[in-house]
């Protein structure tokens, strides 16, 4: 971790705000999903966003976990280092950013590594696995271990295909939503620049 004194003020609250974005109950799903995943003897860290960052900050369990969701052979992270150095650590961590981003988490719901790597923003961690295993339960690819209630599944495309003669017929219908002339006339109106006729 980086070696950082207390902040105050403004750069407080703001640290302060990010730290109420962490969900206690969401780690303990993730963790569980984790070790469920990776398939390995893996220790359950005590409760706690402190322990949960010390737990992933390495980089090798993040890596463990996205080559997890691959079929044998095709894992997108060939190396995985168990090196205590720091620069080895966060090339892991962004290793796994990118494997995440190519199997399908959106960029905007991707942490960045020092989110991880300085305990910043544990919460945007938590998003992005929470992106990862919906993405996994909807995939459906039978490479997904664990529970499938503890991942929202995402909305799938459902292409509708039209054939030439329902457009052609679809151009001659007014939608409602362009508003109707039914039932509009004119009477009552009055001339272009007369006064309005108070009675």
């Amino acid at each position: 971790m980086a070696n950082r004194g207390p902040s105050y003020g403004l750069s407080r609250e703001v640290q302060e705000k990010i730290e109420q974005k962490y969900d206690p109950e969401l780690e303990s799903r993730l963790v569980n999903w984790i070790i469920v995943q990776c398939g390995e003897q893996i220790e359950h860290p005590p409760p706690g966003r402190q322990h949960f960052q010390t737990w992933l900050m390495d980089g090798t369990l993040l890596c463990k976990l996205i080559n997890s969701l691959y079929p044998k052979g095709n894992e997108p992270i060939a190396k995985i280092s168990e090196s205590k150095m720091a620069f080895k650590q966060m090339e892991q961590i962004s290793q796994f950013l990118k494997a995440a981003e190519i199997y399908g988490v959106r960029t905007t719901d991707i942490f960045q590594t020092v989110d991880l790597w300085e305990g910043k923003d544990m919460a945007a961690v938590q998003r992005t696995l929470m992106a990862l295993g919906s993405l996994a339960v909807t995939k459906d690819d039978g490479c997904y271990k664990g529970d499938p209630s503890w991942f929202h599944r995402k909305a799938q495309q459902n292409r509708r295909g039209f054939s030439e003669e329902q457009l052609r017929q679809g151009q001659n219908v007014i939608g409602l939503q362009m508003g109707s002339n039914k039932g509009a006339s004119q009477s009552g109106m009055t001339g272009y620049g007369m006064p309005r006729q108070i009675i």
